[in-house]
């Protein structure tokens, strides 16, 4: 027992069941960390990757399925894009037909190395408004996860002291979201329409550069005087 209430979900016309979650370019920390803490509150969980080996050499570890990107991406309720920036466009465009009709998770962040402690969000926004430019109407892209440490993702019985900012245009989508995040552990936080993922998204560079002034494990923002939330 996690700890956490495991929800039904209730998205295009699958009701009484958890979706099953697909984590692309999920064998790096970030993903991997996800995908391990939703395994363990219960949901099926498709690891993917450019290399089915790999995927599998990863998921099983963690107790989730492995599979090449494409084949994770068609058998998936929800995705969630857990690539570097510099692959995003071209992943998505790869997996666009096989993505139609589902919720898609980025969490990209648009750092261009070396200058990852700046800001330097792309002419379209944010790296979530690109998701949805190629994806296109038949997708409905959510931002989330941006301002969460992998390295705490990944230590099971930590508490992760921070919050993840949820936005898109489909509140229902943001709402399957915030619960995909509380099942993991996390507390969560609708921030408004796709638009607002830029804020989220320029945050990620403030914090590295926060960790290496203070020599942080992994700094993350708390959004205070929320009636009702959950802490």
């Amino acid at each position: 027992d996690a700890g956490f209430e495991i929800r039904t979900w209730r998205g295009d016309g699958m009701i009484d069941r958890l979706p099953v979650i697909a984590v692309l370019g999920g064998t790096g920390e970030e993903g991997s960390g996800l995908a391990a803490r939703w395994v363990a509150a219960g949901y099926r969980v498709l690891l993917g990757s450019r290399s089915s080996e790999k995927a599998l050499e990863v998921a099983s570890k963690i107790g989730a399925e492995g599979l090449d990107n494409r084949a994770a991406a068609g058998a998936c309720d929800i995705a969630v894009l857990t690539v570097p920036y510099q692959a995003q466009r071209a992943t998505l465009t790869e997996l666009r037909d096989s993505l139609q009709g589902k919720i898609v998770v980025d969490v990209t962040v648009p750092l261009v190395p070396p200058k990852v402690m700046r800001v330097q969000l792309p002419e379209e926004g944010s790296a979530a408004q690109i998701a949805q430019a190629v994806l296109g109407d038949g997708v409905r892209v959510v931002s989330a996860f941006q301002n969460v440490s992998a390295g705490h993702l990944k230590d099971p019985d930590g508490v992760v002291d921070c919050d993840v900012l949820v936005t898109g245009d489909d509140p229902a989508a943001r709402a399957d979201v915030v619960t995909l995040a509380e099942a993991a552990g996390l507390t969560a936080i609708e921030a408004g329409p796709l638009d607002n993922a830029a804020a989220a998204e320029a945050l990620t560079s403030l914090l590295i550069w926060i960790n290496r002034k203070y020599k942080s494990a992994g700094a993350g923002v708390r959004i205070t005087a929320v009636p009702g939330r959950k802490v």
